[in-house]
């Protein structure tokens, strides 16, 4: 009976023990609910979050007393004591004084205030992205301060920080959820395409500058950090609808619709689910500029069609062929085709095909559709200890700009993780595999419709003999040209004929470039990391030591790298530790000291070290100062080891050891080059053009002067690794009601990663003066862009200035000035290809309130960015000063727990464009609905 006695009352107790409830609301000082705010138990991971109207209910097993902690970004902390079974709170967060005051984990690996970060970090947040008045939560970055965004499409933006960008950024690194958001082909991120969808953004940090000591390769012009929302903290269903327009000049207004998702739910304190669905659709910014390109690629502005015979037109494809008609007159003359004597009536004149538009070669339709989903499992009650899976997939339509301008069309990428973590370690493991579709080189496209209708040949001879036949007529030599084009453009399959459409269907689905467009890829990469924080286990210091490993696996079926034999595999490996120690000082001083170091080997190059070395000196909770030394490193991209793409303009030839002879192919000596007693056909490899090749822009020195003393030997050390030394000083504090954030920078760069156009000649020995020249002259050549290092001096520095405060009681105001400016003696250096591309003078500012009126509240952003010259492999030119406003306001409905937004992006509509060659930027105009969030 005693015993039946004693096993009720320990029923009873245990049922009393799990019926422990906490309920209540979390507002903030206005009463205004906080939405999805995190309540845990005190040392646990056992808690909930309120729903959208603030309120929480929280069932566990804990019997009082015992503390809970109420927590949201953007706010201070609030714990409160649970006393009794069954608690009903009213909590009150107050909003964190300043950004100052907001938790980052990117600067350190480990959580800390951005006051006390030992280098420079910017950070979006939740109500940052709520109440940005960008189109969606990636383009917001435009507003941070010293950041760079470049727009090569509506759905890819390419993000930057102190120079040195292009398209192609493989010095900027972008991480979601710890996971790299680079494509296995390309090697770079192509903005948001396949990331985050925004309902499942929890915040966004950036690091500008060199950070390899803990993030290894690539980790060096900065890193964007974008982690998502776990299940166990934010669950429901939640949804963002944006409907609206684009408005610009050469595409017209155009439907713009994105959709975002978000499910999560737990089961239970041990399990929990997610799951993301995005989709974007609208019109691309449509690059119609006709204006000629010069033979060094700048733009020609006075250069058309209508006066120049080489024309060669930014947006037009197909003109890109070209020949010297005057030697097509000699071939036809020695075929006994032209008559004797013919060719003294024809002038030396490089001539040009006709091309096509790049409106006529692609829709412009831009599109994302992405999803994601996420397993997490945490065994152990009360423990952090976390095991989760996540998978992500997206595919869509953009453009991208590298050497051509390519079609990038249901492109496809995946991503699966596995990671077990907890408060002071994580192993993950995941890999990112990419498939490209029916994308295509726009560029080839126009020149094989070309070549589909009629060969080169045949539209030279043509053009040639015509000449001939008007000039022996008595025609002008203006008027023999014109004869001349239109005999060899008769025939020409126009855009929007079934012979054009037919030819353009053959050519984007052929992916040998000598007759078809198309990209073809289906690359990937495994990589593996991990961190331990051995802060629990001593308490002097905090240590963490960590380590990635990452293999490639490049599978472009001989395209683009010379895989055509099968897939190339290559990896890397890297280690690092790092010692942070906090000393306490007199009153309110303290000094925040950190070391760290980082070794990294690539199977290709030898090894070495990363270090970081900083001080934070917090002179009282107001003032911060510090100072940091810092490197980072850039291995060679897959593409700058192993491509082997014949461009148009030049053969790109990577110069890994064993790609110099990889590539190879057969070329036709022309009749100069068989009469000094060379064959018909030679073979060159892609060692021709790091062994054996003259400076491409010596040679067109030489074509202008006609003076041999100008011809430079070019031979280009294959590529090894990229170095930089960063040197940071920053300050962070608070005046009364004005918070400042100032840093300033000095980047010393080594052994500097730039291609390096050279002319390899068929026959001869370059610096033999005879036969090589000869080459030269015969037009036996081949133009090679190579990959190599500069040994130029090389730095850049710049200065970054925040400021924001409450201006009219509640309203805030910010503003940040950014000077950024490259140190480098051009004139000393004219073959060298910098690639700066950054304004020197950016202004940003920001004015808004987020409770206007009750429910109310709205954002208008203003940025300038100073003119600066582009430099890039498609193009250089001037990118004019741009004025850009963009503005929001929104509506709060509490009672169907909804946030209504009216926006717009560049109301000015004053169009612009922030690289060369692409489209101009027009503007966007939305409604949006979010629910839940």
């Amino acid at each position: 009976m005693k015993t039946i006695q004693f096993l009720a009352l320990m029923l009873f107790g245990a049922f009393g023990f799990s019926q422990t409830t906490i309920s209540g609301t979390v507002v903030d000082e206005n009463s205004q609910p906080i939405p999805a705010a995190n309540i845990v138990i005190a040392g646990t991971t056992i808690g909930t979050t309120a729903d959208f109207d603030g309120n929480f209910v929280l069932q566990t097993s804990e019997a009082p007393p015992f503390q809970i902690v109420i927590t949201s970004l953007g706010y201070s902390e609030v714990r409160e004591n649970i006393t009794t079974a069954n608690q009903t709170l009213n909590v009150v967060l107050q909003e964190a004084q300043t950004f100052l005051d907001e938790v980052v984990l990117s600067a350190s690996r480990t959580p800390e205030r951005i006051f006390e970060s030992p280098v420079t970090v910017e950070r979006i947040g939740l109500e940052a992205i709520k109440n940005t008045a960008s189109a969606d939560f990636y383009g917001s970055l435009e507003n941070l301060k010293g950041v760079d965004v470049n727009t090569n499409s509506l759905t890819f933006k390419s993000v930057n920080t102190r120079g040195f960008a292009t398209f192609a950024n493989t010095r900027f690194m972008q991480l979601v959820d710890g996971m790299d958001n680079s494509t296995p082909a390309l090697n770079f991120p192509i903005g948001n395409l396949a990331g985050l969808v925004e309902p499942d953004v929890l915040s966004v940090e950036l690091l500008p500058g060199a950070a390899s000591a803990l993030y290894g390769a690539n980790a060096f012009n900065g890193i964007l950090f974008m982690r998502s929302k776990n299940p166990f903290d934010y669950q429901g269903i939640s949804a963002s609808v944006k409907q609206g327009v684009t408005s610009q000049e050469a595409a017209g207004t155009n439907s713009y619709t994105d959709v975002g998702v978000r499910a999560a739910h737990k089961f239970s304190d041990k399990f929990a689910v997610k799951w993301n669905f995005g989709y974007l659709d609208g019109t691309d910014w449509a690059a119609t500029s006709e204006v000629g390109k010069n033979g060094q690629n700048t733009a020609q502005p006075g250069s058309t069609r209508q006066n120049d015979l080489n024309y060669n037109g930014i947006n037009v494809y197909g003109d890109e062929v070209s020949t010297d008609i005057k030697d097509v007159a000699l071939t036809l003359e020695g075929l006994g085709i032209l008559p004797a004597g013919a060719n003294a009536l024809v002038p030396s004149q490089a001539v040009s095909r006709t091309g096509y538009n790049e409106r006529d070669l692609t829709d412009y339709t831009a599109r994302s559709i992405k999803t994601d989903w996420g397993l997490f499992y945490r065994p152990i009650e009360g423990n952090s200890l976390e095991l989760s899976y996540v998978g992500k997939v997206g595919t869509g339509n953009t453009i991208y700009q590298g050497t051509n301008r390519y079609n990038i069309r249901n492109f496809f990428q995946q991503q699966h993780k596995f990671e077990v973590k907890n408060d002071n370690f994580f192993v993950r493991g995941y890999m990112v595999g990419d498939r490209a579709g029916d994308s295509y080189d726009m560029v080839f496209t126009g020149i094989n419709i070309n070549r589909a209708w009629k060969d080169d040949n045949t539209w030279f001879g043509e053009y040639t003999g015509a000449f001939v036949q008007a000039t022996l007529a008595g025609a002008t030599e203006d008027q023999a040209h014109a004869a001349g084009r239109a005999q060899a453009e008769s025939g020409r399959f126009l855009p929007g004929s079934p012979e054009f459409q037919a030819a353009f269907d053959r050519v984007v689905q052929d992916p040998d470039l000598s007759r078809g467009s198309q990209f073809r890829d289906a690359s990937k990469y495994y990589h593996a990391d991990a961190n331990y924080n051995l802060g629990h286990l001593i308490d002097w210091a905090e240590i963490q030591v960590g380590g990635s490993f990452r293999q490639y696996q490049l599978n472009s079926f001989g395209t683009i790298y010379t895989d055509s034999d099968g897939p190339i595999e290559y990896n890397e490996f890297g280690l690092y530790t790092q010692i942070q120690k906090n000393i306490e000082l007199a009153g309110e001083q303290s000094l925040k000291l950190t070391g760290s170091v980082r070794y990294d080997k690539n199977e290709f190059f030898d090894g070495f070290f990363s270090p970081r070395v900083s001080a934070g000196y917090t002179i009282n909770r107001n003032h911060n100062v510090r100072a940091s030394v810092q490197t980072g490193f850039r291995n060679p991209t897959t593409q700058d080891l192993f491509i082997g793409l014949d461009a148009g303009r030049a053969v790109l030839v990577g110069a890994a050891p064993d790609n110099l002879d990889r590539y190879s192919r057969d070329l036709s000596v022309s009749g100069g080059g068989q009469l000094l007693g060379q064959p018909a056909t030679i073979t060159q490899t892609g060692r021709a053009a790091y062994e054996n090749s003259f400076s491409a822009n010596s040679i067109q020195r030489f074509a202008a002067s006609g003076n041999p003393a100008d011809i430079e030997i070019g031979n280009p050390n294959v590529v090894q690794p990229e170095q930089v030394t960063s040197f940071e000083v920053g300050y962070r504090g608070k005046l009364d009601k004005l918070v400042i954030d100032f840093s300033t920078y000095y980047n010393q760069y080594q052994d500097f990663l730039s291609p390096e156009n050279v002319i390899a000649p068929y026959y001869g020995t370059v610096g033999d003066n005879s036969l090589s020249l000869a080459a030269i002259a015969n037009g036996d050549f081949a133009t090679y862009q190579a990959y190599t290092n500069s040994d130029a001096d090389i730095a850049s520095y710049g200065a970054a200035l925040g400021l924001s405060t409450k201006v009219f009681g509640d309203f805030d105001l910010s503003g940040s000035y950014t000077f950024t400016r490259l140190d480098f003696d051009r004139e000393a250096n004219p073959d060298f290809f910098v690639q700066f591309n950054t304004p020197e003078h950016q202004f940003k500012a920001s004015f808004g309130n987020d409770e206007l009126f009750k429910n109310v509240g709205f954002n208008v952003n203003y940025r300038f960015s100073d003119d600066y010259y582009w430099e890039a492999t498609f193009g250089n030119g001037i990118i004019p000063e741009f004025h850009v406003v963009d503005a929001q306001v929104n509506f709060r409905v509490p009672s169907i727990k909804s946030t209504f937004k009216v926006g717009g992006n560049n109301l000015l509509g004053d169009e612009y464009f922030t690289a060369f060659g692409t489209g101009f930027i027009g503007s966007i105009y939305y409604v949006s609905w979010i629910i839940n969030n």
